[in-house]
């Protein structure tokens, strides 16, 4: 439920203007607004491990009921054993009392053999599998290089235990411009692959285009679904570049052109089930993205929520935005949604300019700059 407030202000911001038949003056009044919803969980994000794993996970467990871990480490998570073992390592850097749930993922390669797949069902900790072409992003060296010619059975044996896939959709030929990367993908792997076994459960994670918009449009719901970034809803490939090399707003997948951007906010802003959120928040420190060759990914889980809010409600879709931070993911999942609530108030949230720990810095999306929307928990 949206609520809106009105409170006496003698400040600047969103206003309204009450007339005063005493004084016969106009008087600024404040006008707050706050939303309700159902407590979110994050379908794609990276925990890290060591010292970072610990420096992060509290910022995605104090907003966050649930998340989908991403099993890129070194080594990858590629067996069950493995993502146990990973996910006490994240259990034990919770916060004391935090219900914060993370759901393990497997590193899909081409040594995968199905029995893994039926010994991750079984261990009621794994919900998916990652598919990470070769090379497409970090720690993705151990990645897949012929989906169809060596993980077939693997593929075959996740549509018997209703396990999902979830797709880095680019392909890491080195002659395909870097932002075509994805429609090929959608061209050449991900359409076959749908035709191939309609009945495998998929979610294309971060999609960056309008090609992915219309090819998830065009699937069946409930087979096919994607997670969708606050980076790829609110920045263009512009933002790369201006003022100098933003190294900061480096992620891949890359950020695209406006009309791609807008066609995905239009989306997510439709009530479409099929779309949820995904922040793909991704930590390093400031040194290895302030580099020479630095690291791709964007760090978003501290103002993921305000983030969120800010597109929806730029977009006059406040209404739709519980849908799709709480609902779809659960619902694509076959899990149940959270009992538990958030209240977005909108009061200026600044964000910091850097958080800092022992090892050294991560600069947070949006850094130094002020959003108007803040999550407040029960």
């Amino acid at each position: 439920m949206i609520k809106t407030f009105v409170s006496p202000s003698t400040g600047f911001g969103s206003q309204k203007l009450d007339f005063d038949r005493s004084c016969m003056k106009l008087k600024p009044r404040t006008v707050s607004m706050e939303l309700t919803i159902t407590q979110p969980d994050d379908w794609h994000l990276h925990l890290r491990d060591g010292d970072l794993l610990h420096a992060v996970v509290p910022h995605s467990a104090s907003n966050f009921r649930r998340a989908i871990v991403m099993p890129n480490l070194k080594p990858p998570v590629t067996t069950t054993s493995a993502a146990i073992t990973y996910r006490e390592s994240i259990m034990k850097a919770l916060p004391h009392g935090s219900s914060f749930d993370p759901l393990m993922t497997l590193y899909l390669t081409d040594k995968t053999h199905p029995d893994e797949i039926k010994l991750a069902r079984e261990s009621g900790v794994v919900y998916a599998v990652k598919l990470y072409p070769a090379g497409a992003t970090t720690n993705s060296q151990d990645g897949v290089t012929d989906l169809f010619g060596k993980c077939l059975p693997v593929l075959e044996e996740m549509v018997k235990q209703n396990m999902p896939l979830l797709v880095h959709g680019e392909v890491t030929d080195p002659s395909i411009d870097v932002f075509d990367r994805e429609k090929i993908f959608i061209e050449t792997v991900l359409q076959p692959l749908i035709q191939r076994l309609p009945q495998l459960k998929v979610v294309m994670e971060h999609i960056t285009t309008m090609d992915a918009v219309n090819f998830v449009e065009s699937c069946k719901e409930g087979n096919v679904g994607a997670t969708v970034t606050p980076q790829h809803l609110l920045l263009n490939r512009n933002a790369l570049f201006q003022g100098g090399l933003q190294p900061h707003n480096y992620c891949l997948p890359v950020l695209k052109r406006e009309i791609h951007r807008e066609a995905i906010v239009k989306a997510v802003t439709s009530g479409s089930k099929k779309f949820f959120l995904g922040t793909d928040s991704a930590p390093h420190e400031r040194r290895r993205k302030e580099t020479s060759c630095g690291c791709a990914g964007i760090y978003s889980a501290p103002i993921a929520l305000s983030l969120y809010a800010k597109v929806f409600d730029e977009a006059g879709a406040l209404d739709k935005l519980e849908a799709f931070t709480s609902f779809n993911g659960p619902d694509f999942y076959g899990l149940p949604r959270n009992s538990s609530k958030v209240t977005l108030k909108k009061v200026p949230l600044k964000v910091p300019e850097a958080f800092s720990f022992s090892f050294g810095e991560i600069i947070p999306m949006f850094a130094g700059e002020t959003l108007q929307w803040q999550p407040f928990f029960e």
